[in-house]
């Protein structure tokens, strides 16, 4: 069963995404900082990060992203940002930081199954 981490402050979100792999077989796991969704990954080695930028406190995504690129153990664990923010600048920024993908917020549910069934190799 491949491990999907979904990293996110806002707990709707989470959940909004658990619910639209529930038809897959996948293991979500939720982390609602980047300070835990960096401890995740590293204890369980998920198979795809979806990993919000803005947070509300402490580090924000594109660091927790630079972070598990930079890191042996995580740097080949696909992430795509999952984001409210979709200026141009913003996509350059998370190429920067290491991400594989970028999904604008509001998303579709079944695009963002497509999407993460491609890197999955599903």
């Amino acid at each position: 069963m491949k491990k999907i981490l979904v990293v996110d402050d806002r707990r709707e979100v989470r959940e909004l995404v658990e619910v639209t792999f529930e038809i897959e077989d996948y293991q979500i796991l939720q982390a609602e900082s980047a300070e835990k969704a960096i401890e995740l990954a590293l204890n369980e080695k998920p198979d795809l990060i979806l990993m919000d930028i803005m947070m509300p406190e402490g580090m924000d995504g594109l660091e927790a992203t630079r972070i598990l690129k930079e890191n042996l153990e995580t740097q080949n664990c696909p992430i795509i940002l999952l984001t409210a923010k979709g200026q141009e600048y913003d996509k350059m920024e998370g190429g920067k930081a290491g991400a594989d993908d970028y999904f604008i917020k509001p998303f579709s549910p079944l695009d963002l199954l497509r999407k993460v069934e491609e890197f999955l190799g599903e």
